[in-house]
């Protein structure tokens, strides 16, 4: 899961790129890097925050009203300075590449590029190989003169992309002497949305990201979405081209509106505060039902992005809402944090209970989703600490029982507790008096209930198991949780 964002303006871009990946920078802590053009490439990236990477000296140097910028949290590949996007390339015109996904036959198609395409890899991203490919595609031997020539290439080229290549990728990109590209899968797996201002001229403005969380700051506002199988180009002049190439079904990520995306976020038309809420409605009718005799005293978030499911579960209880655990926001998100040491010491460092809000009270605690269970385990355990008389444990996700390949970094099934455990042994290994996951066909409700959206069906392969391009069978899950391994090991 990585943050992007490509910006057309009529004046300096980097200052708006760097606003754009501080509001995305819950999705990614690892890295970060802005290219500009202003009929030159400009780049600046590096391994950290975006607010260790960036000064206002080295902003400075990225001249431009085009530009494209990146958070990585990195799925595949390595944590080096080499894997840091946007990545470049000079052949054809010079293009520069964001990606945000998984490619899930990545190996195939770097063999082509290496082999076919006679092109040198400089990394084991998959997003230099789709870089590679993308600037293949474009290739010719008379390049188009004007716009409307170059959009039908591009067209061709990205419609090449869709029918080779397999996962989840939303895509921003700047080609030299043309413009602004993004284009996104064609089941839209992976969130691209967009917006629009007026400068003083009364000429547009075009942005696109991956969550329109930074568009009132920066007085954009929103169009919708990037539909998925859609290609937009802006040319140097401002004119924009688009055309869905491909139509499938519309099958977004369920676990932005669950875990991912700020709660300020608007995904495919549907307000992710809101489908949080509906998460914490349909959550508490389900513990009336199953545990009509257990009514907790407070409800206590896993903050914070549990926060709003579990405001909702309370007032429909009719239970008081406590923030009993006090987030330290200077600690990193702990589910994509490298190393499960390392997930686990910080859990103390980030949560400290508050004992007047605890002590001697049944105490429900509520969290976005429980993936290896030891997070909630260390919560639990901090709660009986500071004198809990109870604890309950609801989810406002499903159990999560496969690992993803689309882009998010879950853990190989081993690693995954409702992958390995009955919901009745999970309840014993939380250490708590009661559990309750969200069913499958609440969450799906509580996300599509409201919006003028067009999904089919979400994407919850981590969920239900089904990879929804059709692309993962037993022996690759296998194959890719090998390779997920290794670069694991490889960065140790």
């Amino acid at each position: 899961m990585c943050g992007i964002a490509g910006i057309f303006s009529q004046r300096p871009v980097a200052s708006e790129l760097y606003d754009s990946i501080i509001h995305l920078q819950h999705r990614g802590q690892d890295a970060a890097g802005i290219m500009t053009y202003d009929k030159r490439m400009h780049k600046e990236k590096g391994m950290g925050l975006a607010k260790e990477v960036f000064n206002k000296e080295n902003l400075q140097l990225l001249k431009g009203n085009i530009g494209i910028s990146h958070n990585r949290y990195p799925t595949h590949g390595g944590f080096s300075h080499g894997e840091v996007q946007p990545f470049w390339t000079s052949v054809p015109y010079g293009i520069a590449l964001a990606h945000n996904g998984n490619l899930t036959n990545y190996e195939d198609l770097a063999k082509e590029v290496t082999k076919e395409e006679t092109r040198y890899l400089n990394t084991t991203s998959d997003s230099e190989v789709l870089l590679h490919l993308f600037a293949d595609h474009l290739h010719q031997d008379t390049p188009p003169q004007n716009s409307e020539d170059f959009f039908n290439l591009l067209c061709e080229a990205v419609t090449s992309i869709f029918n080779k290549v397999k996962g989840a990728y939303s895509v921003t990109s700047i080609i030299i002497g043309k413009g602004l590209v993004v284009f996104r899968d064609p089941q839209g797996i992976r969130p691209l949305v967009k917006g629009e201002r007026l400068n003083k001229n009364g000429k547009k403005e075009y942005i696109f990201a991956s969550e329109n969380t930074m568009f009132y700051p920066l007085g954009f506002k929103p169009k919708g979405t990037v539909l998925p199988g859609e290609l937009i180009y802006v040319d140097e002049e401002g004119r924009v081209f688009s055309k869905r190439l491909i139509k499938k079904d519309f099958n977004p990520c369920i676990f932005e509106y669950v875990y991912f995306a700020r709660p300020d976020a608007t995904l495919n038309d549907v307000s992710v505060y809101r489908s949080r809420l509906r998460m914490g409605q349909n959550l508490a009718g389900a513990w009336r039902s199953k545990h009509p005799n257990k009514t907790p005293d407070i409800v206590i978030p896993a903050p914070s992005t549990a926060n709003t499911s579990a405001l909702s579960f309370a007032h429909e209880l009719g239970v008081r809402y406590s923030e009993g655990l006090y987030k330290n926001h200077f600690i990193g998100r702990t589910f994509i944090m490298p190393g499960q040491e390392e997930r686990k010491k910080s859990v103390r460092y980030k949560l400290v209970p508050q004992e007047l809000e605890i002590r001697d009270k049944k105490v429900m605690i509520m969290d976005d989703s429980i993936v290896r269970g030891n997070t909630s385990r260390e919560i639990v355990r901090m709660l009986r600490d500071f004198g809990a008389k109870e604890v309950y444990f609801t989810s406002a996700c499903p159990p999560v029982k496969s690992p993803c390949f689309y882009g998010v970094d879950m853990p190989t099934k081993d690693e995954l507790i409702a992958g390995n455990m009955s919901e009745e042994e999970i309840e014993t290994y939380l250490e708590v008096d009661a559990l309750l996951y969200q069913n499958i066909d609440d969450l799906v409700e509580a996300v599509t209930r409201r919006g003028d959206h067009y999904i089919d069906k979400p994407c919850m392969a981590c969920l239900d198991g089904n990879y929804i391009a059709n692309d993962i069978d037993e022996n690759k899950i296998k194959e890719m949780e090998k390779v997920r391994n290794g670069d694991r090991t490889n960065n140790i």
